[in-house]
């Protein structure tokens, strides 16, 4: 068991590990070695993930949530496999705890009537300075 929170736990068999090769520069040992790991999840039908949790990873994760609900992790960071191994059960618990933490109610505010004020006196004496500094158009009288 994988523990993500106090109430969350994911079981290992739900996700599933598939090494795959590499990229970038590293030569014959990256054109031989499958270090990159690529971790998935089905979260959408996982039975421990619940809906708000899951609607909350949707709109976290992007582009590594797939339409059938499946999280995909990629690591190829290092060059073992164990150390790409554990960068990305990281990366996923610390998305899942991400989605799983609530946000907090933001209560809308208004600004006091004290401010308005003071704010449109200021745009008016930016006003009255600005078009003092017009120049005076001779054929206005």
């Amino acid at each position: 068991m994988i523990k993500i929170t106090d109430s969350i736990y994911i079981n290992e068999s739900e996700v599933k590990e598939s090494f795959i090769r590499s990229s970038g520069p590293g030569g014959q040992h990256v054109n031989k070695v499958a270090t990159a790991v690529q971790l998935r999840f089905n979260a959408k039908y996982s039975g421990n993930i619940s809906a708000k949790v899951y609607k909350r990873l949707r709109a976290i994760a992007g582009s590594k949530l797939t339409e059938d609900g499946n999280l995909i992790i990629v690591s190829r960071e290092h060059r073992s496999q164990s150390q790409n191994r554990r960068v990305a059960l990281d990366k996923l618990i610390s998305l899942l705890q991400q989605a799983a933490k609530k946000q907090k109610h933001r209560t809308p505010t208004r600004p006091s009537q004290a401010s308005v004020e003071k704010r449109l006196r200021n745009k008016r004496l930016q006003s009255e300075k600005k078009k003092s500094r017009r120049n005076i158009d001779p054929s206005a009288d």
